[in-house]
């Protein structure tokens, strides 16, 4: 029996992971070989995954992914459709379709182009993603102000900055806070020259990065303290809002914005700066974000949606229903 203080880590994580991926030995089996809990045999493969020593790619069926992604051409006009295979560890699903927008970016960023940056978890795990990624002479600026949240860093900055370092590229920070208590202060904000013209720069981005929130009380913006849960439940119970693009887009089941008492308060890249980007690339991994999503589609904002097969299929449904 092998004693774990006498291993070093690196070792006990690459000899665990052999035996969980290239020999199908399962936790249990290999918790009694180790002499290890099978809870700390699951977070060490976590570890593992989350150090580079194992790399999970997604890998479907070309005509399982070339059907949905035609089907959600046709429907909403955008060019690409990322769709990656159900997981239900919500973590690991996030990291899956995160991959798929690494692996895309790798593939399409050209030297010279600037690339918009969101914040969020979603948007976080494309920056987290591990991987060998060719350098470009590009720029990662961030779209939105800097926020925080304790154990989670979603900040749009350090997403820039982290995806900068994955191509050796460059990064520019928007010097604000992404949230202000009312539109007074956010105009007061964006008169600033230096935030003024990132945010121009921001504009003319040839791609951006950016998350879909759902609307309920206990969502990611209340969460982060920019809005109660009384401004987002009259937002939808009142107003119809289902959604929302890069966190203050609002937008209700058909895609068409809505003015709620929210809108204002976020410095950012607005709906219709983000309209004119060439590529606006939206992430939603969570299977409670269907009809947000969908909402998102029919606004007209995104060109290529990454998310979970069956949030697709769901998607699908409903357009399909008309809903």
């Amino acid at each position: 029996m092998v004693v774990f203080e006498d291993k070093q880590e690196s070792e006990l994580l690459t000899e665990i992971a052999v035996a969980y991926y290239e020999y199908e030995q399962t936790q249990e089996e290999i918790a009694q070989r180790f002499g290890l809990s099978r809870i700390k045999v699951g977070r060490l493969l976590k570890k593992a995954r989350a150090e580079g020593i194992v790399e999970i790619s997604v890998k479907y069926h070309p005509i399982f992914s070339s059907r949905i992604e035609q089907q959600f051409v046709n429907h909403f006009g955008i060019k690409r459709a990322l769709i990656a295979l159900d997981h239900q560890d919500e973590e690991e699903q996030r990291r899956q379709v995160a991959a798929l927008v690494s692996n895309y970016l790798s593939s399409t960023l050209k030297n010279g182009m600037t690339v918009a940056v969101g914040q969020g978890r979603n948007v976080a795990a494309i920056a987290s993603h591990v991987g060998v990624f060719p350098e470009k002479q590009c720029k990662f600026i961030c779209g939105i102000g800097g926020t925080q949240r304790v154990g989670e860093i979603i900040d749009a900055d350090h997403i820039s900055r982290s995806l900068a370092r994955k191509f050796s590229a460059t990064s520019e920070t928007l010097y604000a806070p992404a949230y202000v208590e009312n539109s007074e202060l956010k105009r007061a904000f964006i008169q600033n020259r230096v935030i003024k013209d990132t945010l121009e720069r921001a504009a003319k981005a040839d791609i951006a990065l950016v998350g879909i929130g759902d609307m309920n009380e206990n969502c990611y913006m209340v969460q982060l303290g920019w809005f109660t849960p009384q401004e987002v439940t009259y937002a939808t119970l009142n107003q119809g809002v289902i959604g929302d693009i890069a966190g203050y887009g609002f937008f209700d089941i058909n895609g068409n914005p809505i003015d709620t008492t929210m809108n204002d308060r976020v410095i950012g890249l607005s709906i219709d700066e983000l309209r004119n980007i060439p590529c606006v690339i939206a992430i939603a991994s969570e299977n409670t974000k269907a009809t947000a999503i969908l909402g998102a589609l029919r606004s007209g904002v995104i060109d290529i949606i990454a998310t979970s097969a069956s949030n697709a299929r769901t998607i699908l449904s409903l357009q399909q229903n008309k809903i």
